[in-house]
């Protein structure tokens, strides 16, 4: 695949399908485009939720008694989206619960998208190994189990894929296993060529999960002070962008302008199992979002999905969610935060002063 680019005058990208890297830029280069206005960069599409982990904490609260995508509808659904799509982040519990799941990576990438996929390192083959690391741009491992974890990252950065990156829960209870894990990464040879360990926060969401948010900002400065300390790369999801920002903003290794605050609804979008859209996956059965917007059912996914009167709503709220922080916070023009959960600790400590 070669480099793709789009220009306009307010809204343009460069994006790398063998590196990743993607560049973004407004009217000038040191300007950012509030949005797409073309539709978005990046879906996150769940093919499947049938999962045999039964985590207390998942928020999808999945059984094995789940659901797949077909390939027939997610046929149907790719043609719709507009050229503007770089990649897709596929959304699987177990790695063999999908019989389509290889012929949806590879439709995937015949269209000149780029297929990523996080895995969770069980009930894994030799096979899945091979076909993954010849299809995917990326695969993250969830870290629930180190062998099983650790196995699969050496398996895949064995095969040559470079973007192997492990997952790992962010809260008060899993804060010291984040901890632990920086430690073996820095240790276990199976991990030399681990691009990076991505933290994800914690939502207080799901029938099954009783987890908590991490409550202190201290928490983040120390977990990343350590990982520099260390040598291990990590990362966070775009929710805890807010917090990594207030924690770690005077380090002198972090670059502010790096860091991609929530970009749902604006630059990418969630589809379920079913083929309905929502801003973000947690934003399922959440109030306003009970039902997703049908794709399989729209004309024109601009004007029906993009430019719908729900995802416009939620567009203005989140681009409007740092305005009480103007007189305040120097980060704020960089910043947006989640309107839907408490996650938001410098927003948190504000409200309560």
């Amino acid at each position: 695949m070669t480099t793709r680019t789009y220009q306009s005058k307010d809204y343009n990208w460069t994006f790398s399908p063998e590196t990743g890297l993607f560049v973004r830029w407004g009217n000038k280069l040191d300007e950012d485009p509030s949005f797409s206005p073309i539709g978005p960069e990046i879906l996150d599409i769940e093919i499947s939720t049938v999962c045999h982990g039964g985590c207390a904490w998942c928020y999808k609260s999945n059984t094995p008694a789940g659901i797949n995508m077909s390939l027939a509808t997610f046929k149907t659904i790719l043609p719709k989206i507009p050229t503007n799509l770089t990649q897709i982040a596929f959304g699987i519990g177990d790695i063999d619960a999908n019989k389509d799941l290889f012929k949806i990576l590879q439709s995937t990438r015949d269209r000149g998208i780029v297929p990523n996929i996080t895995i969770n390192g069980f009930r894994m083959s030799q096979d899945f190994y091979n076909r993954l690391a010849s299809l995917c741009g990326a695969v993250a491992v969830s870290h629930y189990d180190d062998d099983a974890c650790f196995n699969a990252v050496k398996e895949l950065t064995d095969r040559g894929l470079e973007q192997v990156n492990i997952h790992k829960l962010l809260s008060e209870e899993t804060l010291p296993s984040c901890f632990e894990l920086i430690d073996k990464v820095a240790t276990d040879s199976r991990l030399e060529k681990l691009n990076a360990v991505v933290f994800l926060s914690l939502k207080q969401k799901g029938t099954r999960n009783r987890l908590h948010s991490v409550n202190h900002l201290i928490s983040y400065y120390r977990l990343v002070n350590y990982a520099h300390m260390n040598s291990v790369q990590i990362g966070f999801d775009s929710c805890s962008g807010p917090n990594f920002l207030a924690a770690c903003h005077n380090l002198e290794w972090v670059k502010p302008e790096f860091v991609e605050p929530c970009e749902s609804g604006l630059f990418s979008l969630y589809i379920n199992v079913k083929g309905e859209a929502f801003p973000c996956s947690f934003m399922e059965g959440e109030p306003g979002w009970e039902k997703g917007i049908d794709i399989l059912r729209a004309k024109d996914f601009l004007q029906d999905v993009w430019f719908s009167d729900r995802l416009k709503t939620w567009r203005r709220t989140l681009l409007s969610s740092t305005e009480q922080c103007k007189s305040t916070c120097s980060l704020q023009k960089g910043c947006r935060q989640c309107p839907q959960f408490p996650i938001t600790l410098c927003k948190i400590n504000q409200t309560n002063r």
